[in-house]
């Protein structure tokens, strides 16, 4: 963590904020938002909408072809909503991890802030397989944002955003070998002057 507050941020603002737990108080935390998800399965008071609701085209098709491959890996048909449900409700337990790290920023840092907090996450997700850890960012924690906010104890000035399970993946289980599609380089990054 001390390596990854080195990620940048414009202007130095640094602009993350995360609470790591474990043990009990992870238990307290997981108890809460799996009682929180059966009365409000599609989610209660989110503080920002994970995905716009005008996402299309490519965009779009990426986020259902991850989600096609990841059930298609454990041999769930898309017909099977209690067993995608069953496997989603797999987050608030941390997929088996036993730390999540949590996320959140004041309630007014805008967009570029929030890049930052992307590149510290990706920063210290590095440098967890540096050291033979795995982690899974998870958003999903975010479909009850004022919630975890107050599971955590942070005041009304700060948004929450994430969560990130972190422990080690089991290289056996299907779901951990799929291959993510992506789009050919072509579709995404365009070279000029080259």
């Amino acid at each position: 963590l001390e390596t990854a507050q080195r990620a940048p941020s414009g202007g130095n603002t640094q602009p993350w904020n995360a609470v790591l737990v474990t043990g009990d108080e992870l238990t307290r935390i997981t108890d809460s938002i799996k009682a929180k998800a059966a009365t409000a399965p599609m989610g209660e008071n989110a503080e920002y909408a994970i995905y716009p609701k005008d996402l299309d085209g490519r965009y779009e098709e990426q986020r259902r072809a991850v989600g096609r491959e990841m059930f298609n890996s454990v041999g769930l048909e898309r017909g099977d909503s209690a067993g995608r449900i069953a496997q989603m409700a797999q987050n608030w337990d941390s997929f088996g991890a036993p730390v999540q790290l949590f996320t959140y920023t004041k309630k007014y840092m805008g967009p570029p802030q929030w890049s930052d907090i992307g590149m510290w996450l990706q920063t210290v997700m590095l440098l967890l397989r540096e050291e033979g850890l795995d982690s899974c960012a998870q958003e999903i924690w975010a479909m009850y944002g004022t919630h975890m906010r107050k599971l955590l104890d942070l005041g009304d000035d700060y948004i929450f955003f994430c969560g990130m399970a972190i422990g080690y993946r089991d290289p056996d289980a299907p779901i951990n070998s799929f291959e993510v599609p992506r789009v050919a380089i072509d579709d995404a990054i365009k070279l000029r002057g080259f």
